[in-house]
């Protein structure tokens, strides 16, 4: 094994990290600004799950084909293809998102770059770590990703102040100049050597025999849930607050706090996994973050909600980091990054299904209806997880 191999590539981590960091603050803006875009063109509160069902539903189409592109080692390439698609989408969303169809138009091509960059950060972690730091690299990375998360609501409840509404031409202009940033760091991510290539002959897994993998499918859908919910709670709480008389910049603030609990949750990430166990730490994180979806949708006192929203994200953030750790865990090598497309593939069904449901949800129901049933599926999904694993005597 290299040198490069045994250590932390910090040539790759450095600009990859403060890629992930903009992408995140980039992708949280423009799904907020969106749903309040649809709001400002007075279009039925439906047409937000549909937006919302637009970022995701291509995607599902693509997501493993980009994998097996990253498995023949061009996951900085796929990274440059995602900023680039980036930029395009942020412009038409500047530009020319006046209708609802334009909107889904500009929101599918931004769910398709999101695609390439997050399928491509994944394996940039794993490449950056090595063998024996992953867990360290991917919790390093992923608090950068968490403070992004919490960088962009934070922005728009800047933006936003006291409105029902926030000023969303002003918040897509900063959403390209964040895109264009992403577009000039990418260039800083350097493509995997020679060396690290995996060997040539090697046979390619099919999809079959990669499902078949113990445990592989339960871990599958825990990520599902956990990314999904990370979603929607970006998507509907804007929605709870309209509904509920909560400030613009109050619903930014619980998303704010959402997130930094996540990058909280993150510090000592591999120390926690070591102390406790992964499994069952995934179904401590998964069931707290249940618990906070079910605290929110309770008409709690303000204060209370901002709890519950620290809460979501200390569960969300250690459940969603276990969720990729495990699929990267359990996959072989050769066959790492097409894993990892089907978690995000996975992902992008809950995404482009979910606020499909929830719109028919909201509609008789609000969304609050569509937040508790997010956090029953949370612990439903990580009771499997502790079950499941638990029979093969993973810890």
């Amino acid at each position: 094994m290299t040198e490069v191999q045994r250590s932390v590539n910090y040539r790759l981590l450095v600009p990859l990290m403060a890629h992930g960091l903009l992408v995140q603050v980039m992708i949280g803006m423009f799904r907020i600004t969106t749903s309040y875009r649809v709001l400002e063109l007075e279009l039925p509160v439906a047409w937000v799950g549909l937006v919302a069902t637009s970022f995701a539903i291509f995607p599902v189409f693509l997501a493993v084909k980009v994998g097996r592109y990253i498995d023949r080692n061009h996951d900085a390439d796929a990274a440059r293809i995602g900023s680039v698609l980036c930029v395009i989408a942020s412009a038409g969303l500047l530009f020319f998102a006046t209708t609802p169809f334009a909107i889904m138009g500009w929101m599918i091509a931004l769910g398709i770059g999101h695609l390439f960059l997050m399928a491509a950060h994944q394996m940039l972690c794993v490449r950056a770590a090595g063998e024996h730091h992953r867990d360290k690299v991917f919790g390093n990375f992923l608090m950068m990703t968490g403070f992004g998360q919490g960088l962009g609501p934070l922005i728009v409840a800047w933006v936003g102040g006291d409105a029902r509404v926030p000023d969303t031409f002003f918040l897509y202009s900063i959403g390209l100049a964040a895109a264009v940033a992403v577009g000039v760091i990418a260039i800083f991510l350097t493509p995997a050597k020679e060396a690290m290539h995996k060997a040539q002959g090697a046979a390619q897994m099919s999809l079959k025999e990669l499902l078949r993998i113990n445990g592989l499918v339960t871990v599958l859908i825990a990520s599902v849930i956990t990314m999904s919910a990370q979603d929607l709670i970006v998507v509907y709480l804007p929605l709870l607050g309209i509904e509920r008389g909560i400030g613009v910049a109050d619903i930014g603030m619980m998303l704010t706090v959402r997130s930094a609990a996540a990058v909280f949750s993150r510090i000592g990430y591999s120390q926690l996994i070591r102390a406790v166990g992964r499994v069952r730490l995934t179904f401590l994180t998964m069931c707290l973050a249940g618990l906070s979806f079910v605290l929110i949708v309770l008409p709690l006192a303000l204060p209370l909600l901002y709890v519950a929203a620290f809460c979501l994200g200390l569960g969300l953030g250690l459940a969603s980091a276990l969720s990729l750790t495990s699929v990267v865990e359990l996959a072989p090598a050769s066959a790492r990054a097409t894993a990892l497309s089907l978690r995000i593939t996975g992902n992008r069904l809950g995404q482009a299904s979910l606020p499909f449901i929830g719109s028919v949800l909201a509609s008789a129901a609000g969304a609050a209806g569509v937040l508790g049933v997010i956090g029953i599926c949370l612990i439903i999904s990580g009771a499997s997880v502790q079950v499941v694993r638990g029979r093969q005597g993973a810890s």
